[in-house]
């Protein structure tokens, strides 16, 4: 994909094609190699939502839940200094934990799908977000948003109040994923949304088709993004079948580049031509060359260097400069194709020892072919192929990832803890190998009695009946003489275990639909849960001291 696009490739590709006349678009309209311009998602401005949130000054206590949650990042805290010039209707107040600056939480009402999750979020006394007509408030808070885009973006590493490894403070990164097409309410989204902010500007996605690939993919606009240095991942999207190997292949030849530029470095270090300057900033890469942060530092002084040089080396050193910073390398796909059509290749590529990041979005079934019932369909859900209730359990890919010992493993939830998704996502990246990441994503194919607007509930409810279970399994300890398995959530109340399923009509139709075999298969779901999660007690209860 190329360079963020511009109102004039919207108005002359993009909205003939959103008012169904891109028939009459000729082929020399568009890029030869296929390539397409990135952040166009902001250009929309569907206007769909019925209601959108309006945020209260007095009532905020300034958390940022609702920022992290929201699906499409339509929500976003914004940050001006004191006594700046802003519109009337700009209303602030003085920010917690940095004197000087003002803060906000601001919609963009146009772009807001008004599933209502960041309101249901709220965690203060009084909600600090209400759900308002949309008619009532779009001219005002476009005005704001608008406004708010162009303020400055926080400089997180200088603000006591915005420290990025916690939940409050990563909200204050951009998200490089906005304004996607998926559901309202999605329970996905979160998570892409979340990689990111955390680690966008240097991110490469290899994307397995579903609905992952639709939301982040569906032509003629990408909610891909990049900051105001011009940075943000690389995205592309691959088969069911192959996409951990494509990834894994992003990054053979991600290190190879990189490979190239070390040994250009050494030969240049050995050199008696090289300026004393050039030959420090060389010997700090080859030696960092798999930190991200001194990479990036490295690079920043580096490129003037190169670019003021006539050295042959320092010239190709230059035309591989992209690849100075150490990538992240990121898989994502949905349960369909990690437990299911793409396992073999994801097991593949877990088993070697390259640092990929796999982000598994588990939905427990085929959300966007269909609804059809995968591997991780746990036993009693309805689904397409499972119209009775599903017999067999759901496949442990958790556990499956740990034994090989190597691999870093997190299950999470968004809804139930945030910081430990934050954590897991952070150490999961840091890891230096492969790791893993299992994502619980309440769905529309769930039928959520509640609706959408409570997917965060929803997967909170699914870890404190021990449906679901957070952990983490980190190599790093194992290494240390410690055992690295840690339980991060509570000891399930197994006695709303039934009462959860019975939120979702993929569970409570089986009465209806299978009345006979309803009770067995619902009671074989609790069991398996159970036994699961005491064989989790059992990896935290292991000695790996001797």
């Amino acid at each position: 994909m190329a360079a963020v696009a511009d109102n004039k490739y919207f108005k002359d590709i993009v909205h003939p094609i959103l008012v169904l006349e891109g028939d009459k678009l000729p082929s020399s309209a568009f890029n030869a190699d296929g390539s397409v311009p990135t952040g166009t998602t902001k250009y929309e401005k569907r206007g769909v939502a019925v209601l959108v949130p309006q945020w209260n000054a007095e009532k905020c206590i300034q958390c940022n839940q609702c920022s992290f949650v929201c699906p499409h990042a339509c929500i976003r805290p914004a940050v001006v200094s004191e006594g700046a010039e802003k519109p009337i209707s700009f209303v602030t107040k003085a920010m917690i934990g940095n004197k000087g600056y003002e803060y906000r939480m601001q919609v963009s009402p146009l772009d807001c799908m008004g599933c209502g999750v960041c309101a249901d979020i709220c965690p203060a006394k009084e909600k600090a977000l209400t759900m308002v007509p949309l008619g009532s408030v779009v001219e005002q808070e476009t005005v704001n948003y608008e406004y708010s885009e162009k303020l400055p973006e926080v400089n997180v590493s200088a603000c006591p109040g915005c420290k990025p490894t916690t939940v409050k403070g990563s909200q204050f990164n951009k998200p490089l994923f906005e304004f996607s097409g998926a559901c309202a309410g999605c329970g996905e989204t979160p998570y892409v949304k979340l990689v990111s902010q955390l680690f966008g500007e240097n991110a490469i996605v290899a994307n397995a088709t579903g609905c992952s690939s639709i939301y982040s993919g569906t032509f003629p606009t990408i909610p891909y993004t990049t900051n105001k240095d011009g940075r943000g991942p690389a995205w592309a999207n691959s088969l069911f079948e192959d996409n951990a190997e494509f990834g894994f292949g992003m990054r053979m030849a991600t290190e190879t580049l990189r490979s190239r530029i070390g040994l250009l470095m050494e030969e240049c270090v050995a050199s008696e031509n090289c300026p004393a300057e050039t030959k420090e900033l060389f010997t700090q890469w080859l030696e960092n060359r798999d930190s991200g942060a001194v990479t990036k530092e490295v690079a920043k002084k580096l490129i003037p260097l190169l670019e003021a040089s006539d050295c042959e080396k320092a010239k190709e050193i230059l035309s591989l400069k992209n690849y100075l910073v150490k990538q992240s390398q990121w898989i994502f796909g949905g349960d369909g194709w990690a437990y299911d059509i793409g396992y073999g290749g994801l097991d593949h590529v877990i088993a070697n020892q390259e640092d990929v990041n796999i982000l598994v979005i588990d939905t427990e079934v085929y959300s966007n072919t269909g609804g059809q019932s995968s591997k991780s369909s746990p036993t009693a859900s309805i689904a397409k192929f499972t119209a009775a209730g599903k017999k067999g359990k759901k496949k442990d890919l958790a556990a499956i990832a740990m034994s090989y010992g190597h691999v870093y493993v997190a299950q999470i939830a968004h809804g139930s803890s945030q910081a430990q998704m934050l954590k897991a996502i952070r150490e999961a990246e840091a890891h230096n190998g492969p790791s893993i990441i299992i994502a619980y994503a309440p769905c529309i194919a769930h039928g959520l009695k509640a609706g959408m607007g409570k997917t965060q509930e929803q997967a909170k409810l699914a870890v404190e009946c021990g449906y679901w279970t957070l952990f983490r399994f980190n190599p790093a300890l194992a290494e240390e003489g410690k055992n690295p398995f840690q339980i991060d959530s509570k000891e399930p109340n197994w006695d709303k275990y039934e009462d959860h399923l019975m939120t979702e009509t993929r569970y409570a139709q089986l009465k209806k639909i299978n009345p006979a075999e309803a009770e067995k298969l619902l009671a074989k779901n609790k069991a398996e849960a159970q036994r699961r999660y005491a064989m989790y007690q059992r990896y935290q209860a292991m000695d790996y001291s001797k």
